[in-house]
């Protein structure tokens, strides 16, 4: 199982990097379930506050779901957790950046917006490539809030890739990078708000998620609610003495 996903750790940033280049990293049951498994221990683990996901090569960050699979076993409606569920509604307090080094086409969309924030290589392509093969996109709903209808519909009715510019234009990529650099600024990323205050980062996630679910007025609210235990923990008392004193700040995550 190993084989199919390697890890690199450094410091409090983990690189996760699909292996399955030639499938085109596409999701397999073994990878399906070393990816769940580890992005698990992620979430668990206080050392570890910022992920990385990415594919091996520099054809694919990953093509979906493995068709071969889905054929072999004549899957239907998929279960709940067939592409590696993290959690409810797959969300993680910490975040997580994808780093889209090739093609991200289906599942692989999938998972490249799963990331909080997305880097791509300017040989990047996207896809909602189910009508193709009479598949399903339910998974496409947060899409809705991202993106306008028009572009939507391009992704959905065509099944068509799109380019990393565009995809950048239209809000589905933050940056769009050389592809020699996209896992240096991916790591540098990581390390930047890894030295962030933990509980804020998790609040701030927090508020977001509401955010795409409700209104201005109630976001307000609730954020007020989401973020009092940051304003009473340790390490808000922390943060501005250590800006007295001219140190980083050792955060407790309490």
């Amino acid at each position: 199982m190993a084989d199919v996903l390697l890890t690199e750790r450094r410091g409090a940033v983990l690189l996760l990097r699909l292996n399955r280049p030639e499938k085109r990293n596409a999701v397999n049951n073994e990878l399906r379930q070393a990816l769940a498994e580890a992005m698990r221990a992620f979430r668990d683990d206080p050392e570890q506050r910022v992920a990385i996901i990415t594919g091996a090569g520099d054809k694919a960050f990953c093509a979906g779901a493995d068709l071969t699979e889905l054929a072999e076993k004549k899957v239907g409606v998929p279960p709940r957790d067939y592409f590696a569920d993290f959690g409810p509604d797959d969300f993680l307090e910490k975040p997580v950046i994808t780093a889209v080094n090739g093609f991200a086409y289906a599942g692989g969309f999938r998972l490249a917006q799963f990331g909080d924030l997305c880097l791509a290589s300017e040989t990047a392509k996207f896809a909602i490539s189910e009508a193709k093969w009479s598949r399903g996109a339910p998974w496409a709903a947060p899409l809705t809030k991202m993106v306008p209808r028009r572009v939507m519909a391009e992704l959905l009715l065509t099944a068509q890739p799109i380019t990393a510019r565009r995809a950048c234009d239209v809000g589905l990529v933050n940056e769009v990078v050389p592809p020699e650099q996209l896992l240096p600024r991916a790591w540098e990323l990581a390390e930047t708000i890894a030295k962030n205050a933990p509980l804020t980062i998790a609040a701030s996630k927090w508020m977001m998620r509401v955010g795409a679910e409700s209104g201005v007025a109630i976001t307000a609210a609730v954020g007020s609610e989401i973020f009092r235990h940051v304003y009473t923990s340790e390490d808000a008392i922390e943060g501005p003495r250590a800006y007295r004193e001219g140190r980083d700040p050792v955060w407790k995550g309490r």
